[in-house]
């Protein structure tokens, strides 16, 4: 099958749409027709060489769509069935078994390899050169090919132009609170960053019952989307001093949890610094820095915790269909953050992610989509 897809062929360059072949389908693998995928951090992160990727390379992860074909082994999905996609993991080992299949042993080599297990791809130019899959999913695509364990089955009536932004940034920021931090009610909460995941994080927490909720970040127009989220506070870290403003919110005490979503060295130490005594500190972003932490000063002498979550440490099949269900309850009103582009204009699209006009950009891939 030859599809239209975006193709990244060297580091900090431009995605190029070209024709590719689809390859085998494996028979525990789907095509699906792709609809709509948002963009994400991680793809610019791969795109830039922040984090090192085999390519050329199609990516891309955070799809919905069509199933358009099955495998022969595929017996939870048919052919029709309106899907969004998220990551993929074994399903067999000790984490995947206990609930924790963002903890599969197996985790990087499916999702982040570039091909299958057993070195296969799923792309390839006309010239025959493979081309890297991005989370078995690789949404920058008009027809993918997915695992079905990257899928999530939703309803015939959900709009696929809204709702594949939910496998990825909103996934990994709803549940870091709820997975990760697990915020006692009435508790305090700081959130560096309000982009996608920073903002999935601040309506989660006022679902969780968190009674304050910090947002922090140097655009006072994300401040002001963060109000209307559920921020019960803000703070331009440009402008303000950081650790008087949460110390004069908090009593002096520091905050409970926090959560960083920019990756930026400064900050991830300052949402360490920030915290209570007993305060939980989850950096997610992906990122090339680092910080330099004492552990006794900065967690040891007041039981303060930081720690690491993948993916929200969620179940996507689980997840995913919640958020949904949030979302027509008003709870989590994540289209207030969306912009929709024409495929084509994916590299103004990454470019206005980039520079913050846009929170979450949505690829639109079929425009005939219930047209």
């Amino acid at each position: 099958m030859k599809v239209t897809a975006a193709v990244v062929n060297g580091v900090n360059e431009d995605y190029q749409l070209e024709q590719l072949t689809l390859g085998e389908l494996y028979p525990d693998e789907v095509v699906v027709k792709m609809v709509a995928s948002g963009i994400c951090h991680s793809d610019e992160a791969l795109r830039v060489g922040d984090a090192e990727y085999p390519l050329p390379a199609v990516l891309g992860h955070e799809g919905a769509g069509i199933v358009e074909r099955i495998g022969s082994a595929v017996k939870d999905f048919a052919v029709g069935d309106q899907v969004v996609m998220s990551y993929n993991y074994c399903g067999t080992c000790p984490s995947c078994r206990t609930g924790h299949p963002s903890s599969c042993n197996q985790w990087t080599g499916l999702n982040m390899s570039g091909a299958r297990t057993d070195g296969s791809h799923t792309f390839f130019k006309e010239d025959g050169t493979p081309v890297s899959n991005f989370f078995t999913q690789s949404s920058f695509s008009t027809h993918t090919i997915v695992h079905t364990n990257n899928l999530i089955k939703v309803d015939p009536e959900a709009d696929l132009r809204l709702i594949g932004p939910l496998g990825c940034g909103f996934l990994t920021g709803c549940g870091t609170v709820v997975n990760g931090l697990k915020p006692r009610v009435g508790s305090s909460i700081a959130v560096f960053g309000t982009g996608a995941v920073g903002l999935g994080a601040l309506m989660t927490g006022k679902i969780e019952g968190c009674s304050t909720i910090i947002a922090i970040d140097i655009h006072d127009s994300r401040l002001e989307t963060a109000k209307e989220l559920g921020a019960t506070h803000t703070i331009n870290s440009r402008t303000e001093n950081l650790a008087e403003r949460i110390a004069e919110i908090t009593d002096g005490l520091g905050v409970d949890y926090s959560i960083d979503t920019t990756g930026v060295s400064a900050v991830m130490k300052a949402s360490v610094e920030v915290l209570a005594i007993g305060g939980i500190a989850a950096p997610v972003a992906v990122t090339p820095n680092s910080i330099e932490i004492n552990t006794f000063m900065d967690l040891v002498l007041a039981n303060r915790k930081l720690i690491g979550v993948l993916m929200g440490d969620a179940v996507p099949q689980i997840e995913i269909p919640k958020l949904i269900q949030f979302h027509k309850e008003g709870k989590f009103p994540f289209d207030k953050l969306v912009k929709y582009y024409k495929f084509s204009e994916i590299n103004q699209a990454a470019a206005d992610s980039n520079n913050g006009q846009t929170i979450k950009p949505i690829l639109i891939i079929d425009e005939d989509y219930r047209k």
